[in-house]
């Protein structure tokens, strides 16, 4: 189960994500023991990779080919349905689809806004968990915003998916069918028509035209996907693979965020996947990082670089800096120039990401001066910077909002409620285990403004005043 830790613990990660393959279980077996294991999801077929299905489907007593024909349908035409596999025999359709396809996802609720180009969409899972996906449309491509875990362990103070901790690990079909129920709202045409099946929405002047083909995900809705290792790996691996083995992405429009998990991210540069990083930094400086993101406490900011830049070195890929502006937190000129200063010359991309608060925060994004002395202050030390734009939060798009606000989920902390970091970083071993709009990201949901520590006043480094 997931537990509360004292303030000064750190967070316990899970041993998939940073365990050698063959290294030894005896450990793992004593931490498991006694611990309940969350319940996970029937098997489906994007579990497995085609060859995989092709042995289960003939354990089934099935041929099997029918694995090709059926991962066919599912992956290329987008079809669920039995009814519509007509290239399978009648007799056998029903079973087939019962036992490769069981449903994984049920949407609960689905929140629009730009016209119905952003839509946030709220997940039951078989065993009550919640989640979300957004599906984002723009006139030159789709991007869809996954979760990789229910809720998440790393704590961080100012999320509302971290707040409300880990409850367990998705399976690799719960994050991939995400994926496949995105691409079929854009197959439909709804994002650029407003409904399904419409067609001549840009003509009409509703909004420009948006692809029918999702094409860009974005690892960066609820959960630390790199906790999730092993899941998302083989998520991965099922988007880029050619249908019918997958659903033909490529891999360059991959992206996996990260708070900053050194092992799993020197894993991820051994897997030959040309995806893109997102490490999630939001501040500069260590004594900022370590109450921002609690995960800095065992690995500093400057490991954390280290092991991003060689990520870029093996697979020749931009890291993408991903930081969050909030207010009086670290929106500060001195902490523009240190980023500058760590960044400069670096194969790096910074994302400032106006903060998108939650009802009644006390927290909110730096104002539009601050901002823009931010961006000239990192593009004067040569740094590559952006502004993510701040449509959806309209439909409580934050990562965790959604899932946050439905009544059967734990209530998150009130503004000011216990300490600082009341919900620890923790994650339970024994689970057996977004660019994006800012509407998307993992520093996001403000349960409240951080008043119980001095950081967010305007020193520098050592504690020494700073203007």
């Amino acid at each position: 189960m997931v537990g509360v830790m004292p303030a000064t613990a750190l967070p316990v990660l899970p041993s998939e994500a940073v365990t050698p393959a063959g290294a030894g279980t005896s450990s793992e077996g004593a931490v498991r023991a006694g611990r309940r294991r969350p319940a996970m999801p029937p098997r489906h077929l994007a579990d497995l990779d085609l060859a995989g299905r092709r042995a289960w489907l003939a354990e089934l007593g099935h041929k099997a080919f029918r694995a090709d024909q059926i991962s066919r349908h599912y992956f290329g035409r987008l079809v669920r349905d039995p009814a519509a596999m007509t290239d399978i025999p009648g007799a056998d359709r029903e079973g087939l689809a019962a036992a490769v396809l069981p449903p994984l996802l049920t949407q609960i609720r689905e929140q629009t806004c730009d016209g119905g180009a952003t839509r946030k969409s709220l997940w039951r899972l078989h065993d009550g968990s919640l989640v979300e996906s957004v599906l984002m449309g723009y006139p030159d491509r789709v991007t869809v915003c996954v979760s990789s875990q229910a809720g998440c362990g790393m704590g961080c103070p100012f999320c509302a998916t971290g707040q409300g901790g880990l409850r367990r690990n998705l399976s690799t079909a719960e994050i991939v069918d995400q994926v496949v129920r995105s691409a079929e709202v854009a197959a439909s045409g709804v994002l650029s028509s407003g409904s399904p099946g419409a067609e001549g929405g840009a003509k009409r002047g509703a909004r420009p035209s948006v692809p029918s083909r999702l094409s860009h995900v974005v690892f960066m809705g609820m959960g630390e996907p790199l906790a999730n290792y092993d899941r998302v790996v083989a998520a991965v691996r099922r988007l880029i693979a050619p249908v019918p083995e997958g659903l033909g992405l490529s891999a360059r429009h991959l992206t996996v965020s990260t708070v900053g998990l050194v092992p799993a991210i020197r894993r991820l540069a051994e897997e030959n996947l040309p995806v893109t990083l997102a490490l999630s930094l939001h501040a500069p400086d260590d004594d900022l990082r370590d109450e921002l993101v609690p995960v800095n406490e065992r690995w500093k900011v400057a490991e954390v670089l280290q092991a991003a830049w060689d990520y870029a070195a093996r697979t020749g890929r931009r890291v993408s800096i991903e930081y969050a502006l909030i207010r009086d937190v670290n929106d500060q000129p001195w902490r523009a120039d240190l980023l500058g200063r760590l960044l400069a010359g670096k194969l790096a991309h910074v994302n400032l990401i106006p903060l998108n608060p939650t009802p009644g925060s006390r927290w909110d994004a730096s104002t539009k001066p601050v901002e823009r002395e931010f961006v000239r202050r990192l593009r004067a030390a040569g740094v590559a910077t952006t502004v993510r734009d701040t449509r959806g939060r309209e439909i409580d798009g934050a990562c965790g909002q959604l899932a946050a606000s439905e009544p059967s989920q734990p209530s998150v902390p009130s503004a000011g409620e216990g300490p600082l970091r009341g919900v620890g970083p923790v994650i339970d071993t024994g689970a057996s285990v977004a660019q994006t709009r800012s509407l998307v990201q993992d520093p996001v949901g403000i349960p409240g403004k951080l008043v119980q520590s001095g950081w967010a006043d305007s020193r520098g480094p050592g504690g020494k005043a700073k203007r």
